[in-house]
This record gives C-alpha cells, sequence and structure tokens, in this order.
C-alpha cells in the first residue's frame, strides 16, 4: 500500500502551496534604468558619455553645444537656484541633472509646468509642454443650418 503524505493527499498538499504563494502581495520596485545604466551612473556620466547613448537625432543636437540660452539654463540648475525655471526654450534635451526639477516651458501663448521625471531623458522640454489645445465640438451655432433659422410661433 502508498504511504499517505501527512496532512491529506498529494492534490491537497499542492493547492495549500499554490494559495500560499499567491498570498505574496509585496512587489519589488523595479529600478529605473535607461540602456542598462542606473540614474546614478547616468548622473556620475560625463554629458559626452550620455550623449552617446541618445539615437542620433539627440546625439547631432547635443554633439552642436548649446546655444546661449540653453548654456544659461544649465548653468542655472547647476548653481543649485531653486526652481521652477522658465524657458522659451522647447527644444533643450533632457539631460540626467535635470530629473527631478520643475520647468515651466513656453507653449505660444503660456508657460506649462513640467515636472521631469526618469523615464522622459533623451527627449525635447517641448514634447511635456503641447502648442495645440484639444478640440471640443458642441451643437452648430445660430445659423449654422437651415433649420437653425426655424422660429417658432408662439
Amino acid at each position: 500500500m502508498a504511504k499517505k503524505i501527512q496532512g491529506g493527499s498529494g492534490k491537497a498538499a499542492r493547492r495549500r502551496l499554490r494559495k500560499a504563494r499567491s498570498k505574496i502581495t509585496a512587489r519589488l520596485k523595479r529600478e529605473f534604468t535607461f540602456r542598462g545604466h542606473t540614474m546614478e551612473e547616468l548622473v556620475a556620466m560625463a554629458p559626452e558619455d550620455f550623449a552617446e547613448l541618445l539615437p542620433s537625432r539627440l546625439r547631432r543636437s547635443l554633439g552642436r553645444g548649446a546655444s546661449d540660452e540653453q548654456a544659461k539654463l544649465y548653468s542655472t540648475i547647476q548653481a543649485g537656484v531653486q526652481g521652477p525655471y522658465r524657458t522659451h526654450r522647447r527644444d533643450i534635451v533632457i539631460q540626467p541633472f535635470m530629473v527631478g526639477k520643475r520647468f515651466q516651458v513656453h507653449s505660444g501663448k503660456e508657460f506649462k509646468d513640467v515636472d521631469v521625471q526618469p523615464d522622459m531623458l533623451g527627449h525635447y522640454l517641448g514634447e511635456f509642454a503641447p502648442t495645440r489645445k484639444a478640440v471640443k465640438h458642441t451643437g452648430p451655432g445660430v445659423g449654422a443650418t437651415r433649420s437653425s433659422k426655424f422660429l417658432p410661433l408662439k
């Protein structure tokens, strides 16, 4: 005769194990990486080394060097001046030293708040301050259609 597993059948034991595994609710928080580098490595990296991780369009932008306005903004950020940093320059590439900072980017009409997150690395600041407003359609206005000319007699 086969030896019985203590505490019930084998099927019941497997079910108990499955239930115990399903009760694990704590999820490990994934550490942010950009092209295989952690945030600490990216901050410690030289700007030229970071540029090598970017696509060609952004690499060329950084390779040309910063314009006067961009250099002024970079120097105020690195000097430790408290933000939000206001700028009209939408073509600034987001770099690791900008993560965690707040910018106010001009949209053509007003300044939009942009909080720089790690997953924004390698994008332009202007991508996060939309210049166009979504169209919200309503009913037709007076005179828009033939039926809108009808006025009730009462």
